[in-house]
Order: C-alpha cells, then structure tokens, then sequence
C-alpha cells in the first residue's frame, strides 16, 4: 500500500523543480530591458534632435503680402550688418592692405591719380564687410527660409549651409596662399630684367579681391553636388561617367574665373576644381547616392 502514496510526493518533486528553475517576471524584464538599451539612446537622440529642429520656426500660413514684407525685414538687417561691417572694416583698413599686399613679397605700388587709394580703401573694405557680416546673413537667410521646409529638409540644412561656409573660407585661403603668388611669381619672372616691378595699387587689389572671392565660389561645387544627390536628381555613378566633360568645364573655368591669363593660376585652379569634383562624388557615395 506504500506504492499509490510515493507516486503524489514524486510529482510535488519535479513541479518544485520546474517551479525554481522557471524564470521569474523581473528577470525576464531585465532581459528585455538590456535588449532594449540600443534602440532607447537612438531614440533618445532622435528626440533630441527633434526638440532641436521644434525650437525653429514652424511653417505659418502667411499671404504674398506677408512673405515680401518678411523678405524685406530680413534683406534690412542683412544690410545694416554689411553698413556695420563695411564701416569697421574701413577703421582698419590699413592692416587689411598690408596683409594683401604680403604675396606680391616686396613690390612696388603707385598710386596713378588723386584718391586712388582712397577708393581702394572702400573696396577693399566692402569686400571684407560683406566676408565680416555673411554669418548674419546666412543667419537671416535660414530664419525666412526655415519654416517652408519639411523636418527632413531641415535635417539637411545644418550641415549644408556649416559645410558650404567651411568651403567658402577654405577657398579664400587656398588663393591666398596658393593661386594668388603663383600668378604674380609667373608675371614677375616673365617680366624680369626688361621691365620694373610697379604695379598700379588699384590693378593689383582688383586682381587679388577677384581672385580670391571666385575661388571661394569655386570651392562650392561639393555643396551643389550633395543637393543634387540628395534630391535624387542626379547620382554618383552619372556623375562619373561624366568626368570627360568634367575636365573640360575644370578648364573653362579655371580660365573664366581668374581675372589673369597666365596658365599657372588656371592650372592650379582647374586642378582644384577636378579635386573638388571627385571629392564631391565620394561624400554622394557615402550617403547611399
């Protein structure tokens, strides 16, 4: 009669087993949070950039009246920081000179009639005003644009407008140091032992100040080239198959945009150009396009 009453106690056994080695309702919680610790931080950048892009301005129903009288309140305060910028510039106008007269290493200026230097001076300092205020404008640029774009286009408008600066200024300085005595080390040896070196003040900053600003447009030709791409109206692989037309529009350019003729300036810049190019394709490559 022992046999039916160890069949019960056996069964209490294995279910006290099972019971213990059963996994209790923390412990699977803590399983899933772990796993879920990767896709809570990429959300939790998500929201951040989020609450970013919220504190800019939302899209507002306006009228045509509305939008000119906001394209004109924005154009004024973008002059008004040229007027400032142009004016301070102006106070320190002579260091500017000095600073651009470094590539010409020596040479001689004249000024060839009454207040040519004076109007040189104004020059000189609108040039810089407007390098001096163009992060206010840019500014101005982004607050009337900002609320017609979509979440996704606002997402793209940071690195653009930040990438299309740090181009523009890489421009200036590659002329500076590059283009800009290179050309004049070319006119200058060209002309050594027949002519004396003395240059007209005026000739010389009209050169120097169109060289400089060209080759910073110049250095925009990536910006375009990740619109393009990320507009999907143009991809990686067409522009390179289109690299024989680039080579000749590196040269027609390098010959438009430098104000002198000589082949070294245009060299130098229409090898930029295929470098920029080429550059351009590869950011289009690394974001899928």
């Amino acid at each position: 009669m022992t046999a039916p009453t160890d069949a019960p106690t056996d069964l209490d056994a294995l279910e006290t087993d099972l019971e213990t080695t059963a996994p209790t309702p923390a412990d699977a919680s803590e399983t899933q949070t772990g796993e879920a610790i990767a896709p809570e931080t990429d959300e939790l950048l998500d929201d951040r950039a989020d609450e970013f892009l919220d504190d800019l301005p939302d899209e507002v129903e306006m009228s045509l009246f509305d939008h000119l009288e906001e394209l004109r309140m924005r154009i004024f305060y973008a002059l008004i920081a040229v007027a400032v910028g142009v004016v301070i510039c102006f106070i320190f106008v002579n260091p500017i000179v000095a600073l651009l007269e470094v590539p010409a290493h020596g040479a001689k200026f004249l000024q060839l009639a009454p207040g040519e230097y004076f109007f040189v001076s104004i020059k000189v300092a609108g040039y810089s005003g407007i390098l001096v205020s163009s992060p206010f404008i840019l500014y101005q640029i982004v607050q009337f644009v900002v609320p017609g774009l979509t979440r996704r286009e606002r997402r793209l408008l940071a690195p653009i407008v930040f990438g299309s600066s740090l181009l523009f200024v890489a421009g200036l300085a590659f002329a500076y140091i590059a283009l800009i005595p290179a050309a004049l080390n070319f006119f200058v040896n060209y002309g050594e032992g027949v002519v004396e070196q003395l240059w007209s003040i005026e000739r010389y900053f009209e050169f120097v100040l169109l060289l400089l600003f060209s080759t910073g447009l110049a250095f925009q030709i990536p910006v375009i080239q990740m619109l393009l791409g990320l507009l999907g109206i143009v991809n990686s692989k067409q522009m390179l198959n289109g690299w024989r037309y680039v080579i000749l529009g590196a040269a027609v350019l390098g010959a438009v945009l430098t104000p002198s003729t000589d082949p070294v300036t245009q060299s130098l810049l229409g090898g930029a150009v295929l470098g920029l190019y080429f550059g351009g394709i590869g950011m289009v490559v690394l974001i899928g396009k």
